[in-house]
């Protein structure tokens, strides 16, 4: 006979005897890893010792061997898995289309961070449940080249030798990089094991692995072609010390203290100044207009004329009007410097105007800023506006607070600049991204994220893909000498294709050389999800069953940058939409609600709280989130969490110490004949019993739901209540009644069976979120045809009892009642006390057949438990309780506790709380706390004070029961 819960009886058996340790070592599995185990060993020992053996005994522990779940086993446990290639997709249990996930490619030079850890464990968990559902499942790992992270690490090793990097050519420095990488780049990849991901790691990419370098180079010819890529000079966020443009996501806004400089600009022809206000006076020299709003009445006579530009020997330019200009701000009178911001850019390009650059490429002004030509562009700003005070046009300094841009590599200030680079026209690629989430093509999670992704894509500029960097994939562009680099390109695959295009251009006597600029990381990573599985060789068998993909999970703040990115891309090169989910996460806070940083030392680190609290503590306390919202982390939490561990391993502890020997072979399969997913069954079972089977079925099709729905903080919350509230505080609890009572062998056996038949499906249940001690107890339970990471997913809508869930509520709740007053009248733990049941003949009849359950639960003598219709004689004498409706006990007072002592001891604890309570009345009737206290403390004061009275009330009304009880007794 076959449990549900997927454990049979082998058919035949191979004995090994003595069952000594370095025989069971040989013992390991048949078809179907269905455990050998010889019936000597347990003459000698528990079973499970054989079965941990079984397994590896250097892979699994039992919790009958230790005292709790041994974090260091855990690495040993995902070896396993890898080794056993459980982490591959397997088409073997037909359960339909494959659920794919692509890895959001960590930077090789990462170091685990908990935004890692946040990513690492949702979609591992969306993996593996994917994976128990009989899916082929797949998650392809991978890491990203990180251009400007990696060539600045290798940059600084160099500097260590005293090198630089020009003084090794391109060729070398790029060498070098490569070697740096094979040493230290899987160091991320090691760290990301760690936290248990199940990815199948056989498939892993570089983005700079061949194949994903073909798809670059394929992906930027075909846009070329279409006339989407362009190169021309415009505003980019240029970074002097990386002499490179950067992303706008690799740009760190900081709120930093700086000054308003207000300086004045002489109207030509007038002996009046126009005074203006600005952050960045040495930018100055790249003024090319000055601009007031066209409603400002203080300078509507100065529209038209022109100013002089200090310092530029009588440089004039025109005073123009914008509803750009925030008449507000500083002086209402702004300085237009097009080629060194943002909002001046857009302002120049919309009125014509012209765009002057002041800037080196390294930071320092060039020959526009006349003397002060070569210098950087902070000792600039210092010595211009001492001169400027000399010259009295200087009008003041400032203190103001202002935003600043800063490499998020470098730490530098970033210059807004205007450079030659090559650039994605995107409004094409826009719409159709665009329909995608409107045909519903494309589902973002949460939902309110669709119109932040529609306002990006609606407003989107043009995408800057070059850099200047060493380190990426080589723009495919050349050049031939002697040509104009703006007008005579070639675009090509290779070197080879671009030499033979010149020859048929210009003849055979030419020389080309390759544009010395990299793409941007994110080119590469926007056609991660198909470059991953083979394109642009469409051919390829990846590419046709995992393509596109089911899911992409990542962190909000990339939501622009990345994956709006990759549908696009995917929907031109391929043809759909590259994944059907976009599932977005928040960030992981600290205790208090702030962002994690070194300089508010509140980093929290995922390997450091691993070996303190384990990985599957830190996985549960991050999964337990909603979707899209930051999450704050603490300790207590972890703490917590880790307890959870502790519990479900004692848990096991009891279900395993309280099965049948396997030895028992009669027992067993009387055990396994017990088919609880059948109604026949369940509707034979105890109260206790059909109660517990009947909210696991619940449950199941509840956490089956919230996974389907990606609500994963709803599937911890629930499966954790049932187990720690149901199972083991009430269900383990009424077991023992069965287990070490008188009910005989066939009580015992029922609940045996229902511990383990439970036991077992909350380990799946948990499996994806707590993946090392969910395997660690399932490879200690008895006859495991398979491990539970690929254990099939329990069935949904399973049969259930409401009547029994309701019958059991009622005995909760009267356990509950007696419960209370015997913390009330503080009986001893280890006393028995006497109790009279009441209720109707039906409710009577099911709680007095739990007798021995309500007594152990309850604490009560067993020889002294009644069940009546009608209230017993000495009713007066016994504190009556009421558990529900129709349902009530009494609780003889005197086999409680004794009263002539007792009324001594409330009477002086009585007295201390009128003393206390006094005392707060007091204050509450003085003046003069009244006016000077805060407005918390007397709030506080009156809630003690409404505290104290009711205990008051509550203890005066025992006091008296006491009393009259003591005056009927006598």
């Amino acid at each position: 006979m076959i449990l549900q819960t997927g454990f049979s009886l082998p058919t035949t058996t191979t004995f090994l005897s003595p069952c000594s340790p370095h025989r069971l070592n040989t013992l390991f599995f048949t078809h179907r890893r269905r455990r050998l185990v010889s019936p000597s060993c347990f003459s000698k020992r528990r079973f499970s010792l054989c079965v941990a053996a079984a397994s590896g005994s250097d892979v699994f522990t039992s919790p009958e061997t230790s005292k709790s779940f041994d974090f260091a086993s855990e690495e040993k446990i995902y070896k396993w898995w890898e080794s056993q290639g459980y982490f591959k997709p397997s088409f073997d249990k037909g359960g339909g289309k494959p659920f794919v996930i692509p890895m959001p490619p960590p930077n090789v030079t990462g170091s685990l961070h908990m935004g890692h850890a946040m990513f690492v464990t949702l979609e591992d968990i969306m993996v593996r449940y994917n994976r128990m559902r009989g899916r082929p499942t797949l998650w392809l790992p991978g890491t990203d080249h990180a251009g400007i992270a990696t060539q600045l690490v290798v940059e600084k090793m160099l500097a260590s030798e005293g090198i630089k990097r020009v003084e090794l050519g391109r060729d070398e420095f790029t060498k070098r990089v490569w070697e740096w990488k094979e040493k230290y780049g899987g160091t991320i990849t090691n760290q990301i094991k760690r936290l248990g991901a199940s990815c199948d790691w056989s498939r892993e990419r570089f983005t700079l692995d061949e194949q994903l370098s073909r798809a670059v180079v394929e992906a930027f010819v075909k846009l070329h072609e279409k006339g989407l890529i362009y190169q021309g000079s415009y505003m980019v966020n240029w970074s002097p010390n990386l002499q490179t443009a950067v992303s706008d996501l690799e740009v760190e806004y900081s709120e930093e203290p700086g000054f308003l400089y207000h300086i004045k600009y002489r109207v030509a022809g007038s002996p009046d100044f126009l005074t203006i206000a600005t952050t960045r006076p040495e930018t100055l020299f790249g003024d090319v207009a000055i601009a007031v709003h066209p409603e400002d009445d203080r300078y509507a006579k100065y529209v038209g004329q022109t100013a002089i530009v200090p310092m530029t020997y009588g440089r004039h330019v025109p005073i123009i009007s914008d509803k750009y200009v925030d008449k507000d701000f500083g002086t209402g009178v702004l300085k237009i410097s097009p080629g060194h911001d943002h909002n001046d850019y857009l302002l120049a390009r919309k009125l014509g105007l012209p765009i002057l650059n002041v800037m080196n490429k390294d930071g320092t002004l060039n020959d526009v800023a006349g003397l002060f030509c070569g210098l950087d562009r902070f000792a600039v700003r210092e010595k211009l506006w001492a001169d400027l005070e000399e010259t009295g046009l200087a009008v003041k300094k400032e203190p103001h607070t202002s935003r600043v841009p800063r490499s998020q590599r470098g730490g530098e200030v970033i210059e807004p600049l205007v450079s030659k680079q090559w650039f994605v026209h995107m409004d094409p690629l826009a719409e159709k991204a665009l329909l995608a989430v409107e045909k519903k093509e494309l589902t973002i999670i949460p939902e309110r994220f669709e119109k932040i992704y529609n306002h990006w894509l609606t407003n989107i500029k043009d995408w800057c893909i070059s850099r200047q960097l060493w380190w990426g994939h080589r723009i495919p562009v050349w050049y031939v000498v002697g040509k104009d680099c703006e007008e005579d390109y070639i675009v090509a695959k290779n070197a080879e294709e671009a030499l033979e295009k010149a020859h048929e251009k210009y003849g055979k006597d030419v020389e080309i050389y390759q544009d010395p600029d990299v793409l941007d990381t994110w080119f590469s990573s926007s056609l991660w999800p198909f470059s991953t599985l083979g394109w642009p060789d469409v051919s390829a068998e990846d590419f046709k069953n995992f393509y596109p993909t089911n899911m992409l999970e990542t962190g909000h703040d990339i939501l622009f940058f990345w994956v709006a990115r990759m549908v696009m891309m995917g929907i031109e090169f391929t043809g759909t939409v590259p994944f059907t989910h976009v599932y977005l996460h928040g960030l992981i806070r600290d205790s208090e609600g702030r962002k994690m940083s070194k300089s508010l030392g509140n980093v929290i680190d995922p390997l450091d709280t691993i070996k303190d609290f384990g990985t599957d503590a830190l996985r549960f306390s991050i999964a337990l989130g909603t979707a899209g919202q930051d999450l704050n982390l603490s300790t207590e939490k972890l703490t917590a969490n880790k307890a959870f561990t502790n519990k479900l391993w004692n848990a096991g502890k009891f279900v395993l110490q309280s099965l049948p020997s396997l030895s028992d072979t009669s027992a067993w399969e009387n055990l396994l004949a017990l088919k609880l997913d059948k109604e026949e069954t369940l509707l034979s079972l105890p109260l206790p019993e059909c109660w517990a089977v009947s909210k696991l079925h619940i449950l199941i099709d509840s956490v089956t739901t919230s996974y389907e729905k990606l609500f994963f903080g709803d599937v911890g919350r629930e499966t954790y209540e049932f187990f720690w509230s149901d199972f083991a505080d009430w269900y383990i609890e009424a077991s023992k009644s069965r287990l070490y009572g008188s009910g005989g062998n066939s009580d015992s056996l029922v609940s045996q069976a229902v511990l383990l038949y439970v036991f077992e499906n909350i380990l799946k249940l948990l499996h994806p979120f707590m993946p090392f001690v969910t395997e660690d107890l399932w490879q200690a339970l008895p006859y495991r045809k398979e491990a539970l990471i690929v254990s099939p997913w329990p069935q949904n809508s399973l049969p259930r009892n409401v009547e029994s869930i309701k019958r059991f509520e009622n005995l909760q709740a009267l356990t509950r009642a007696i419960r209370n007053v015997r913390a009330e009248y503080s009986v001893e733990p280890v006393k028995r006390i006497s109790a009279s049941v009441v209720g109707s003949a039906e409710v009577v009849g099911y709680i007095s057949k739990e007798k021995e359950v309500l007594a152990l639960l309850s604490r009560l003598d067993l020889n002294n438990v009644h069940f009546t219709n009608t209230p017993p004689g000495d009713a007066n004498l016994s504190v009556h309780v009421v558990a529900s409706e129709g349902l009530e006990a009494y609780l003889p007072l005197a086999a409680m506790v004794d009263i002539s002592s007792e009324v001594p001891r409330i009477s002086k604890r009585l007295s201390k709380m009128q003393t206390e309570y006094d005392a707060l009345i007091t204050r509450l009737n003085s003046p003069k706390f009244l006016e000077k206290a805060p407005e918390e403390v007397v709030r506080g004061v009156k809630e003690k004070a409404e505290e104290a009275e009711e205990k008051i009330k509550l203890t005066k009304a025992r006091l008296d029961f006491l009393k009259s009880t003591s005056l009927v007794s006598q």
